[in-house]
């Protein structure tokens, strides 16, 4: 399937007309494995300059931005919170340490603190819960960790490594990520990407530039999962789950029909299972590459690298390609009317967020109907009366649908743009969801002969409340987790005060 895309981005480039140049060769006098963002500051002070703009880039678009507020809370205002918010996160990923906290990501030079400062990392135990493979997308470092551990290095504990990437300001993500230090040609530095790539026929090694300048973004801003064995166990390095093809349901079936010798696991794969509806669930993370690559732009050729660093002349004279990794909302002139230049910035910006908008609210809606099935499910699973003669099955049904629905939600949700990458994707995938989830609800109210049905009529935020507030403190509290009918599905934990933690960085300019 990829091949066929590939070609498609090739040729379309020349359709397009997406203008191009040569990759300069340079000799930068440094080492092979340079890692630290600093060494390229003096050789390339007009993009350090652009790269510095992510430090202080607090300028929000309509539904997103560059403010970490709390992508579930829409009580409170900036910082905390904000108005285009999706109120039901914690619901629906309970069990699963997104729960503790999810927050609109800041820009790229806070990757390293932002991910380690977060309450989904355990810091109430010495080595946390997660494997030095998260470090993957957020550091410059892994290459040399690969060199020094090998394979080991995935399941080393996170919080092995915090004192090694400080100041976070040097390793975070930069242009060791992306460039080879010597000659500062794109290169792919994430193995687990090359890996993708070579087992869909691409060798990145060959691919000419215009590729590379997504291909380099898509080292991170895809969907993966973490291999841990036929058996489960140990948290190992990541996969992306491309064998089959780049939609929701390639993906969906490949998560259905694992293989332990290919992809890490054996039979259906799930992150966790939903601790009110028993839903073997996975969580989507951010598949801009999947969603772009068969968009309106990924398929006429247009890169990442256009609409996201596009050419601008820092100094007035020298023409080159930002370093300042936001929304191309911010950059229309640059990033939009280069290929657009017979309409307006206003009039490009009203298109894209009036798609954006349509997309936002039928997330809301996919996102309420999954919870929904969940919990008709959970009533359903509990009901004493005269069931179904075929009620084991209706539920298993029903379980795999709420499944289903859940990817397919999350799959639009965790992509960054708001569907713009690909707007007609991004509604099938939520009509998917939508029909999905509301089949799982007909089936499991049916496996109770509809007995269950009363409990279910209304809105379904008053049979089930947002949970606005959860944390691994708060879990400690038996009257936190009395406070809401899924939050009692929780095990409470020992009280514990934090063992270690990760001060917000000084900025090392």
């Amino acid at each position: 399937m990829f091949i066929g895309i590939s070609v498609l981005i090739i040729v379309g480039c020349g359709t397009a007309n997406v203008p191009t140049t040569a990759a300069p060769k340079y000799n930068t006098g440094l080492t092979a494995d340079e890692y630290r963002n600093d060494a390229f500051r003096e050789l390339f002070p007009l993009h350090w300059a652009s790269y510095m703009k992510n430090e202080d880039d607090t300028q929000m678009t309509r539904f997103a931005g560059s403010v970490p507020h709390r992508m579930n809370d829409g009580t409170n205002p900036l910082p905390k919170g904000y108005k285009y918010y999706q109120p039901y996160l914690k619901n629906l990923w309970l069990g699963f340490p997104f729960m503790y906290e999810y927050n609109r990501s800041r820009g790229h030079t806070y990757a390293l603190e932002d991910m380690l400062a977060i309450d989904r990392v355990d810091k109430y135990t010495e080595q946390g819960n997660l494997g030095a493979t998260c470090y993957s997308c957020k550091s410059t470092t892994v290459p040399k960790y690969l060199a020094k551990y090998g394979d080991a290095f995935w399941s080393m504990p996170i919080s092995n490594l915090v004192e090694e990437h400080k100041p976070f300001s040097k390793h975070t993500v930069g242009c060791a990520n992306c460039h080879n230090p010597q000659t500062m040609e794109l290169v792919i530095t994430n193995p687990i990407l090359d890996e993708a790539l070579l087992r869909v026929g691409i060798d990145w090694r060959k691919a000419p530039k215009n590729d590379m300048r997504s291909y380099v973004c898509a080292q991170c801003h895809v969907e993966y999962y973490f291999e841990r064995g036929a058996q489960g166990g140990v948290q190992l390095k990541p996969h992306f789950p491309w064998d089959k093809g780049f939609n929701p349901q390639n993906i969906y079936e490949f998560y259905a029909e694992g293989n332990s010798e290919i992809d890490g696991f054996k039979g259906q794969f799930a992150d966790w299972v939903h601790p009110v509806s028993k839903v073997p669930s996975i969580k989507i993370q951010h598949p801009e590459f999947e969603m772009w690559v068969d968009g309106p732009h990924g398929s006429a050729g247009v890169s990442c690298a256009d609409c996201h660093m596009p050419y601008v002349r820092e100094d007035g004279r020298k023409k080159i390609s930002s370093h300042h990794w936001t929304s191309p909302l911010k950059t229309i002139d640059q990033s939009c009317r280069t290929c657009h230049a017979d309409k307006s910035a206003e009039f490009l910006k009203e298109r894209v967020e009036y798609t954006q908008s349509k997309i936002w609210s039928q997330i809301l809606v996919a996102q309420e109907l999954s919870v929904r099935a969940h919990e008709t499910i959970r009533l359903a699973s509990e009901f004493q009366g005269r069931r179904h003669a075929n009620y084991e099955s209706l539920l298993a049904e029903a379980r795999e649908l709420t499944r289903k629905g859940q990817l397919f939600w999350n799959y639009v949700s965790a992509e960054g743009s708001v569907g713009f990458h690909n707007p007609i994707k991004a509604m099938e995938t939520l009509a998917v969801s939508v029909q999905d989830s509301s089949k799982a609800v007909e089936l499991a109210k049916r496996a109770t002969n509809y007995a269950i049905a009363p409990e279910l009529e209304g809105n379904i935020k008053k049979i089930v409340p947002p949970i606005l507030e959860h944390s691994r403190k708060l879990q400690q509290s038996q009257e936190h987790l009395n406070s809401h009918q899924w939050l009692q599905y929780l095990p409470l934990l020992p009280q514990a005060e934090r063992l270690w933690d990760v001060p917000e960085r000084t900025r090392n300019k």
